[in-house]
């Protein structure tokens, strides 16, 4: 069953399609970074959930990778490698547990995403620096929930047939 469109007037629609717009911007940064790079939109993701493990204090691990990246054990070991190859991740034995490898991206990756995202991280601050803390907690608020709603179980989101010619 289709679900109603909520009416054009609606301020909420608005933000959809707002948060739509920056979703789909973001996304084309990210193309450029990578094709710029030779890597695969997936390598790009790869590198951000490792990264944001790391500022969560969290061992990363190739099932930590795969399990965010929804993808089965033999991808995450050719994407790893992959990686390792282009000197954007190594592997390090987990001190506490020998027999579990942790991936780390290296600094190179690191400066390489700042000297492209930077700027744009740069223009969102500035861009945030004309909102009250008050502002800036609500919004960081309601990312939040957009982003804890759209985090679902993968088997919950319906299933689409492609669009017919």
């Amino acid at each position: 069953m289709r679900e109603v469109a909520r009416p054009a007037d609606d301020p909420r629609m608005a933000l959809v399609h707002l948060l739509r717009a920056v979703t789909v911007e973001l996304g084309l940064a990210g193309d450029r970074f990578a094709t710029l790079h030779g890597l695969h939109p997936t390598d790009l993701r790869a590198l951000i959930h490792l990264l944001d493990a790391e500022r969560a204090g969290l061992k990363a691990t190739p099932g930590l990778l795969g399990g965010r990246l929804a993808m089965a054990s033999p991808a995450v070991t050719a994407l790893v490698d992959r990686l390792a190859r282009l000197g954007l991740v190594r592997r390090a034995p987990d001190p506490a547990d020998r027999r579990r490898v942790l991936l780390e991206v290296d600094d190179t990756a690191v400066a390489l995403g700042w000297s492209f995202f930077g700027p744009l991280i740069s223009q969102v601050i500035q861009a945030a620096d004309g909102f009250t803390p008050a502002e800036l907690d609500t919004v960081e608020r309601f990312l939040t929930t957009v982003r804890d709603s759209i985090a679902t179980d993968p088997s919950s989101v319906p299933r689409t047939e492609p669009l017919e010619e």
